[in-house]
């Protein structure tokens, strides 16, 4: 007979994780951050409140975002007057838009990502699905194994209204996966509609003006696996090491409460500072077994929270401008797209570095650095190892 040590030992892989595929997807509906003060508080009905106005124009143009992408539309805010209100029930008609539409959007990223991978869909052996937007049983997860056709016995992971930092965290439990199911090829989809929180301007919550500045809709997806078949699959970057912390007493520092009147956000001014003083902790133990202390030696996945979220982690890290490159190119194309702006940023680095012929995924450096924030205050973490293209 078989021992439990021996089954336990076949049914591991014994390379790391690594990234295989990247996928990215907007909905068609793009909006220019330059008139976007004179759209949104034409379409909320709120024009008279002009002070409100000039405060919202220098938000927006202080965000260094260009533009985003919404799938929420003026003839959809006209069909549902409830959404474009600051406070009123509404719930019902903010589901019905994002229940269909996550997935949808999520699929469009997962069959690129399926497709670069260029292996059989029967050969998904899991599949994690995060988004914020929405929550309904069967979830997200069971919508997209029917639109793509998944086999049935698909092993599924629903991570529901994590925020920001949960592309990091459902990059963790893929490792996890990866390197503990031998054979495994995971599916992470990551898709996000901020149709859910949109809404009118008040005069009580100016945080609600930061979002309604920040965020935009997007889906991402990779393919994670360990022991690469040669010759067939292209390694992106390996999953290294991760890490996930809650920064002390900061539990109100950003907050977003799903009530009958939609997804509210709030957040304290200090929330920048709070990230950028707690991260050389985490370094420290994410990068001791590197002997790695030169920051400006490797690459930066860094979620962009926000403008001053990036200014002040360059500054606190000592990080050369370059290094954030990415972030901020993210940032100024698609806006904050909750948990797939991490995949937006690995698939632009890959990307540029393709295109400038460098030796290695990571602009260049082997070895790089994940960083998600959100609500807790959490910190989630993922050391990279670019590998050979």
């Amino acid at each position: 007979m078989a021992s439990v040590e021996k089954i336990h030992k076949t049914q591991r892989a014994e390379g790391p994780a690594t990234v295989l595929a990247i996928g990215t997807a907007t909905p068609p509906n793009c909006v220019e951050q330059s008139t976007f003060s004179d759209y949104y508080f034409r379409v909320t009905k709120s024009e008279h409140k002009t002070e409100l106005k000039e405060k919202f124009d220098r938000i927006c143009k202080n965000s260094n975002i260009k533009k985003r992408y919404m799938a929420l539309t003026e003839e959809m805010l006209k069909e549902h007057p409830n959404i474009g209100e600051h406070t009123a029930p509404s719930l019902n008609a903010r589901q019905d838009l994002v229940l269909m539409e996550v997935p949808r959007l999520g699929k469009e990223a997962a069959t690129k990502a399926i497709k670069e991978w260029g292996q059989p869909m029967s050969e998904i052996t899991h599949l994690i699905f995060c988004t914020s937007s929405g929550n309904d049983m069967p979830g997200a997860d069971f919508q997209l194994t029917k639109l793509l056709g998944l086999n049935l016995n698909v092993k599924r992971y629903m991570i529901y209204q994590q925020g920001c930092y949960a592309g990091g965290t459902a990059l963790r439990l893929a490792k996890d996966l990866a390197e503990n199911n031998k054979g495994a090829r995971v599916l992470v989809v990551c898709s996000e509609n901020i149709s859910i929180a949109f809404r009118g301007p008040s005069e009580n919550h100016i945080d609600n003006l930061v979002g309604q500045s920040l965020f935009g809709d997007g889906a991402a997806a990779a393919i994670v696996g360990s022991d690469i078949i040669p010759n067939i699959e292209k390694p992106l970057f390996q999953l290294v090491w991760t890490s996930q912390t809650i920064v002390p007493n900061t539990e109100e520092a950003v907050a977003l409460h799903l009530r009958e009147d939609g997804l509210s956000f709030h957040v304290l001014k200090d929330v920048p500072h709070l990230i950028a003083n707690n991260l050389d902790d985490v370094l420290v133990e994410a990068l001791q077994s590197l002997n790695i202390s030169d920051y400006n030696s490797m690459f930066w996945v860094v979620h962009p929270g926000g403008r001053a979220i990036l200014d002040l982690i360059e500054e606190k890290l000592g990080l050369k401008p370059e290094k954030l490159r990415a972030s901020r190119h993210i940032l100024s194309e698609y806006g904050n797209t909750v948990s797939a702006c991490s995949f937006f940023i690995m698939d632009e680095i890959r990307k540029k570095s393709k295109a400038t012929k460098l030796s290695t995924t990571g602009e260049g450096f082997e070895w790089g650095v994940l960083f998600g924030f959100g609500p807790g205050l959490t910190i989630e973490t993922v050391v990279l190892r670019s590998v050979l293209l």
